[in-house]
């Protein structure tokens, strides 16, 4: 009995700890007000590192109460920036003369770039509700003195001794799961060697990312119909300034700079199991004629300024995606909110509106202070059921909400026959530029290479034989030494002949095939590598070479910039629904390396996606800050098929 009591006790500090914390939230969020919509983002750091001091004292008392340690999760803190030589201190591109901004600005990036920030404020926001198991000895009485007919004072006594004695009976439990719910947001790695509690709680985990995930999207997809509405007014203000006043200009800014409202819905709608390319047709360069005019339609320009502008607002008028992204807008709102709406409004309302308002009332107070604070069916005292219901239900209908939510976005943001023939058109002639450059930079190598090592040895193997020749009468000892030193060259000469042949076009990939040439690439390289390989059947050639070189370079990124120790590579045959032939050659690379890749700052990502184009293959990049990074590069297995990405986003490999 004791032993519960203290469990008790220790559930009873935790969850005065989470019911503060829910309290410390409400200042937290008032001062994102002020830091994201007036600019002011030096007041953010302040209140959300204060919150870490909160989460570390939970860390510390649970792991004192209940034995389960919790790591800190936080990125270390940056150092402080040094200065120059002339005094100033550099943050990307910008100089600044003193030293605080630099050291703000970091510490703004270190905070909000750091995902344990955000962690701590879903356990702000969600720990009183799971905090509940920790004092079930207390709540289980407490609701059947809620439940329990008014007119049995010994019905109503009996049933709270029940809950009493219940309730003790399960708090260690209580406390335990309590605990595993604090380590799961508030801790990094798991310390614990009890083999079924790691199992457990990665099932746990599992099961609440399954049920929780379509919930968070839906309510994600409906900030993106919230944001359409002020997009959609300043479209439509604009087209009436542009064709009812006049001013022209404003026309491509709200109908071209716009459009990344409409991008960031298509780059979200694989949420939904659907995939919907750019909609819009290109715009064609702009040619000088030879008489140094500018031809826009029917129209000539001198100034290539207003030749490019004006060929842009006709490219933005005539496209039909770009009215149909207008009636996007503005009925998106309507239609999109109401989808992802109910579900989100189910789940929020039953949890912030119906359970937690009414389990605080049961410590603080008897009536509503609130009209958030809702009844059901007329009883306050089945709000708690009653939400339980409501949440219940928007989890069940979230999946079908994101499907349809998705097969609407698709309705009009989705491109036209005619749009996708002509970024096919566009697409092929980039990638006909990039072979014929790949080619011609590949011709320049195997010239380099035979010029500067092949054809010199080759020269003066020459030279030695005309040496031999000139003393195999004189000095038969001498043409017979040097005849050896002959022999050894040209053992060389072949040597470096065949290493430009294998740069070429790999012995092992041509005789064993992908497979094997991919194995031997990974016990080539400095880093621990594992390979998991699936591939029923060879590829063609030409595939297989981009195959083999790109997770080449992979590899070489991930030992020259990663910093990494493990690499694990996996390769995957997508098989045709109908046909059965080969699809798609998907190839995964994973490091457990710093993390942080990014194309823009270097020309090897670049590249491999330039050689993957070629082929019509997609890369695709996951590389957090700390780690790990995970490079998802795909190869249609027929060179004429269009343009495809199949990623699931699936974890394969864990270290």
């Amino acid at each position: 009995m004791s032993a519960r009591l203290r469990a008790f006790a220790a559930g009873l500090e935790l969850y005065a700890l989470s019911l503060f914390g829910l309290l410390c939230l409400i200042p937290v969020l008032a001062m994102f007000v002020p830091g994201f919509l007036l600019g002011l983002v030096f007041l953010v750091p302040g209140p959300l590192l204060a919150v870490r001091r909160l989460t570390g004292v939970v860390r510390r008392r649970t792991g004192e109460l209940t034995g389960i340690e919790i790591r800190e999760p936080y990125v270390p803190a940056p150092p402080l920036p040094q200065p120059q030589a002339d005094g100033w201190y550099q943050r990307d591109r910008q100089l600044y003369k003193r030293l605080w901004w630099p050291r703000l600005a970091d510490r703004i990036d270190w905070v909000l770039g750091d995902n344990a920030t955000w962690r701590d404020l879903g356990w702000l926001a969600v720990s009183p509700l799971a905090g509940l198991l920790g004092v079930l000895p207390l709540a289980l009485p407490v609701a059947a003195a809620i439940f329990a007919p008014a007119p049995s004072p010994l019905l109503t006594f009996l049933l709270v001794a029940a809950g009493a004695v219940v309730g003790l009976a399960v708090a260690p439990q209580g406390l335990r799961v309590t605990a595993r719910f604090h380590r799961r947001l508030l801790g990094g790695s798991v310390l614990r060697t009890d083999v079924q509690d790691v199992q457990a709680d990665h099932r746990v985990r599992a099961w609440v990312a399954k049920a929780s995930s379509p919930v968070v999207r839906l309510a994600l997809l409906l900030l993106t119909s919230l944001v359409a509405i002020p997009v959609f007014a300043a479209t439509a203000i604009a087209l009436i300034l542009g064709y009812g006043v006049g001013l022209v200009f404003v026309v491509p800014w709200a109908q071209a700079d716009l459009r990344w409202l409409a991008d960031w819905r298509r780059s979200l709608a694989h949420w939904s199991g659907v995939s919907i390319p750019s909609p819009y047709r290109p715009l064609l360069p702009l040619v000088r004629r030879p008489d140094g005019m500018f031809r826009v339609r029917k129209s000539l320009y001198k100034s290539e300024r207003w030749a490019s502008w004006t060929q842009r607002l006709y490219w933005v008028q005539s496209d039909p995606a770009t009215w149909r992204e207008f009636v996007w807008r503005g009925t998106d709102p309507i239609i999109g909110g109401l989808i992802a709406g109910v579900p989100v409004a189910l789940v929020v309302y039953g949890i912030w509106g119906l359970i937690l308002p009414r389990i605080v009332h049961l410590f603080v107070s008897d009536s509503p202070a609130s009209f958030w604070y809702g009844t059901f069916f007329g009883h306050p005292g089945l709000a708690i059921p009653g939400g339980l219901i409501l949440a219940a239900t928007g989890v069940a209908i979230a999946p079908a909400a994101l499907r349809l939510h998705g097969r609407w976005t698709r309705l009009l943001l989705q491109p036209a026959g005619e749009t996708v023939l002509a970024q096919r058109v566009e697409q092929l002639t980039l990638s006909r530029a990039d072979a014929s450059d790949a080619a011609a930079r590949e011709l320049r190598r195997i010239e380099r290479d035979l010029h500067d090592g092949t054809q010199a040895r080759l020269v003066a193997l020459g030279l030695r034989l005309g040496a031999i020749e000139q003393l195999i009468d004189t000095d038969p000892a001498a043409a017979k030494d040097l005849a050896g030193q002959t022999r050894e060259a040209a053992a060389l000469a072949l040597r470096e002949l065949r290493e430009v042949v294998r740069g070429i076009h790999p012995p092992v990939l041509a005789e064993r095939g992908l497979a094997d040439a991919v194995r031997a690439l990974a016990l080539d390289s400095p880093l621990t590598v594992t390979v998991d390989i699936d591939l029923p059947m060879r590829l063609p050639e030409p595939i297989e070479a981009a195959a083999y070189f790109s997770l080449a370079e992979a590899l070489g990124n991930a030992a020259k910039h990663a910093r990494a120790r493990k690499v694990a590579v996996r390769l995957d045959l997508i098989l045709g629904e109908r046909t059965g032939d080969p699809d798609v050659l998907r190839m995964c690379v994973r490091d457990d390396g710093q993390g942080g890749a990014d194309p823009d700052r270097g020309s090897g990502l670049r590249g491999l996606a330039r050689r993957l184009g070629i082929f019509d293959g997609t890369l695709s990049l996951s590389s957090p800050p700390g780690g790990p990074t995970e490079l998802i590069m795909e190869l249609p297995c027929v060179s004429s098929s269009p343009r495809t990405s199949t990623s699931s986003g699936k974890d394969w490999f864990s270290f």
